[in-house]
C-alpha cells in the first residue's frame, strides 16, 4: 500500500505542473499574438508573402498561360534537345576512369575478403 500512495502522490504532483505548463503556454501565445501584431497586424512567426496588385497577378497569369501554350503545341509537346557542354570523348574518357576506379575498389574487396 505504501507504493500506492506514494504513486498516487507523484502522479497529482506531475498533474500539478502539467496545469502550471499549460498556463505558461497560454502566457507565452498570448504574448506571441500581441508582439506579432505590433508591426501593422503582420505577424512575426509567420513568413511574409509577397503582395502584388491586381494588374500584376493579370500580368503573371497571362505570360504563364503563354508559355504553357508554347510548350503545347498542337497538343504535342515541343521537342527541347538537351545542351551539350562535354563531347562524347570527354565522356568515354570519364567512364573509363570510372570502370577503372571501380575495378580497383573490387579488387581490394576480394584481397580483403
Amino acid at each position: 500500500m505504501a507504493n500506492l500512495n506514494g504513486l498516487t502522490a507523484i502522479v497529482s504532483e506531475l498533474r500539478v505542473e502539467r496545469t502550471n505548463l499549460v498556463n505558461q503556454l497560454k502566457h507565452v501565445d498570448a504574448a506571441l499574438s500581441v508582439l506579432g501584431k505590433l508591426d501593422n497586424g503582420i505577424a512575426h512567426t509567420e513568413p511574409r508573402r509577397r503582395a502584388f496588385s491586381a494588374s500584376t497577378r493579370r500580368k503573371m497569369r497571362l505570360a504563364q498561360r503563354a508559355r504553357w501554350a508554347k510548350v503545347a503545341t498542337n497538343g504535342q509537346p515541343s521537342k527541347v534537345t538537351p545542351k551539350r557542354t562535354m563531347s562524347a570523348a570527354a565522356r568515354r574518357k570519364i567512364a573509363a576512369a570510372q570502370r577503372a576506379r571501380w575495378a580497383r575498389w573490387k579488387a581490394r574487396q576480394k584481397k580483403a575478403a
